[in-house]
């Protein structure tokens, strides 16, 4: 029981910290670069990762599938961007997706298995 409650804190936090870092970066390329793309981009990521967190935190459901959805679509624009650039930006994005990706994969894997 004591694990469960512990897993479930570790994940909500898990995706209000990659929330909160993605749509800091989204406002940060907005107020360094004028990127309206940027600040959409990652404020809406960055609002499914922390709505995913808190439906976690709640044990209400979807949280861990929103969660995942936020780590699929980061991922899906910055890996390519990644790899056709190099710059660190998209590497560090592509990091924090390819963590979330494996992060809330695991738990939407595991939950199904004991379902």
């Amino acid at each position: 029981m004591l694990s469960s409650i512990i897993k479930v804190k570790s994940l909500a936090n898990i995706a209000l910290l990659l929330g909160a870092l993605t749509a800091g970066g989204g406002i940060t390329g907005y107020v360094r670069t004028g990127s309206v793309p940027s600040v959409a981009a990652g404020v809406t990521v960055g609002a499914l990762y922390i709505l995913g967190g808190l439906r976690i935190s709640n044990r209400s459901t979807y949280g861990t599938e929103l969660a995942l959805l936020a780590s699929i679509i980061l991922a899906g624009s910055s890996i390519p961007r990644a790899i056709k650039s190099g710059k660190p930006l998209p590497i560090g994005l592509s990091l924090l997706a390819t963590f979330g990706l494996w992060t809330f994969g695991n738990a939407y894997m595991t939950r199904s298995r004991t379902v």
